[in-house]
């Protein structure tokens, strides 16, 4: 009893130690310790510090820190009518063929090797640099970037950074395809160690690996297709989906037209369902996701996939689809199986890439690619 009161005690203090006060939050004191607006549920709001924030998510409550995001406000959504059936498999499927297992593992090796990418710590920082090198270079090898496409940093006050890559099209009509970044421990976060393999490594050299197969499409690397693609990686969706926010508010400030966006969070974890005695699958997540977009994943699913779907959900503001959905933009996500199945080992030290399956990761790669291309050349109206 002694040891469990001493380790309680030292969590609280030593999380208290390590924030790192950002100045440009609008802050509500008590004793001097920072505070933080959350949102639990539309409308539902409420001040919390920063170990009440990973008490809540030990809990398994999401939530949007709107701390500096208040007027972020809610968009009626954008009507986008969607492909009833998949158009292009003729171009598609060899694409399919140029996934490669193998560099998923490579580059999630190194992911993983940081010590966390916590997104206050300087290893975040780090791993976000580094990405963002693998990044440019898959567009280069590609000669994308001869093309008009691009890659950079969307900055952000806490030190690691969004990436956004941009592959333009005839139109500003934009497709994106996203995942996190960001790991971390819930225990001590600055301090103990988070690989996050599965989350959302997984996820990061999911959408990395489907980007550098699509760009062996001529037509999409010189900028043919009818709609923009972007591919994002954010920073600090642990803490409360704020890379997301601060992406998806500027991009709804400036007016963009993003007509669809997919969610890659956790893609390689699949024993959770085998030991179930259940069929391997992509979970599709049916509550607060776009139902268009939702039904035409699913065809893409059946149409380019080796396994089927699960229909399954997550809760309010459970990946940074909610961000998108919040701006007023058609989003969907997509999990590595029945949300119940889901990997029990995330956000601690045995989050690690010997649990994870790379040909259940390639199937999440495979749809990627899919809808990427597919959305690509849809008319999006």
């Amino acid at each position: 009893m002694k040891s469990a009161i001493f380790l309680s005690t030292f969590v609280a203090a030593a999380t208290a130690l390590v924030v790192v006060r950002d100045d440009q939050a609008p802050l509500q004191q008590l004793d001097q310790v920072e505070r933080y607006l959350v949102e639990l549920s539309p409308g539902d709001t409420k001040w919390v510090t920063e170990d009440e924030k990973w008490e809540l998510r030990r809990n398994g409550k999401n939530f949007f820190d709107i701390t500096n995001y208040q007027d972020f406000s809610v968009r009626e959504r954008t009507n986008v009518t969607f492909p009833s059936k998949t158009a292009y498999k003729d171009q598609v499927k060899p694409l399919l063929g140029e996934l490669d297992k193998k560099q998923m593992r490579k580059h999630l090796e190194k992911f993983t090797s940081f010590h966390t990418r916590y997104y206050r710590s300087q290893y975040g920082a780090q791993s976000s640099a580094w990405l963002l090198g693998q990044v440019n270079q898959t567009l280069a090898d590609a000669g994308a970037l001869a093309h008009g496409a691009s890659v950079r940093h969307f900055e952000h006050p806490w030190g690691q950074n969004s990436i956004i890559a941009t592959i333009p099209g005839k139109t500003n009509k934009t497709v994106v395809i996203g995942a996190h970044q960001d790991s971390i421990n819930l225990f001590l976060p600055s301090i103990l160690a988070a690989p996050g393999a599965d989350d959302d490594g997984s996820g990061t050299v999911t959408i990395l690996e489907a980007l550098r197969a699509l760009l062996n499409s001529e037509d999409i690397s010189t900028g043919k297709g009818e709609n923009t693609v972007e591919f994002h990686w954010y920073s600090a969706e642990e803490g409360g989906l704020l890379g997301s926010s601060a992406i998806f508010q500027s991009y709804q400030k400036e007016g963009r037209e993003i007509k669809a966006m997919l969610q890659q969070d956790m893609t390689g974890y699949v024993q959770g369902t085998l030991d179930a005695g259940e069929p391997e699958s992509v979970g599709v997540i049916t509550d607060f996701v776009d139902a268009g977009l939702t039904e035409f994943i699913k065809e893409v699913i059946t149409s380019y996939c080796d396994i089927p779907y699960v229909l399954t959900k997550c809760g309010y503001a459970c990946s940074d689809h909610a961000s998108a959905s919040k701006a007023g933009y058609p989003s969907a996500f997509v999990i590595e199986s029945d949300f119940q199945y889901s990997d029990k080992k995330i956000h601690s030290t045995e989050d690690k890439i010997e649990y994870l399956s790379f040909d259940h990761m390639l199937q999440h790669a495979k749809l990627t690619l899919a809808l990427a291309y597919e959305l690509a050349f849809a008319k999006l109206d």
